[in-house]
């Protein structure tokens, strides 16, 4: 039988007592969610990369300032909204779209598919409107409820939700798989 990993609550006290692999664990739990969240703000991996090791040091930093009101992940994705926002209006960084050129090439089939189809589900979110991409992300990528999202945003939940019923639909449609977008 597998045992439970330990909850982001539970590694977040062990990592403000000192427990570096506590920390070390919260970090791989949520690494996918901030890195995408970076290249879907960004396109460029580099950037996405600088983003995401920022948003890190200052979580590590902050910690102790979290005060538990929220989930872990709703704060999580505040911090990583605003390291973005903040490196965009510093201008040291600028949003560009996801060049396909720059995803490894293979020859292999399903891999190909695979990364023609993550290519192009990257072009249609990028194309959403940036209230919609941000409500897109919070929700599918870092798993808030659309209650908590909507704090984040500062809308109200319902607004969340048709933002996401849109971006959603607008995906769908660009991937030319149903109704909604430009197939």
């Amino acid at each position: 039988m597998k045992e439970a990993s330990p909850s982001d609550a539970v590694l977040l006290e062990s990592a403000r007592a000192g427990d570096l692999g506590a920390f070390e664990r919260l970090m791989r739990a949520h690494l996918d969610a901030v890195y995408g969240h970076a290249l879907r703000f960004f396109g460029d991996h580099a950037t996405a990369e600088d983003a995401a090791q920022e948003v890190w040091v200052k979580v590590y930093r902050s910690m102790g300032d979290f005060d538990g009101r929220a989930a872990f992940s709703t704060w999580l994705y505040r911090v990583t909204r605003n390291v973005c926002l903040d490196m965009f209006r510093r201008g040291k960084r600028q949003a560009s779209p996801i060049d396909p050129l720059d995803l490894p090439q293979t020859p292999s089939g399903e891999f190909a598919d695979a990364a023609a189809t993550s290519a192009d589900l990257e072009r249609a979110v990028a194309a959403l409107p940036p209230e919609d991409r941000d409500a897109f992300n919070a929700v599918a990528l870092f798993g808030l409820t659309y209650a908590d999202a909507g704090t984040v945003l500062g809308v109200p939940p319902g607004t969340v939700k048709s933002r996401v019923f849109r971006a959603r639909r607008t995906i769908i449609g660009r991937l030319g798989l149903g109704p909604g977008g430009d197939a």
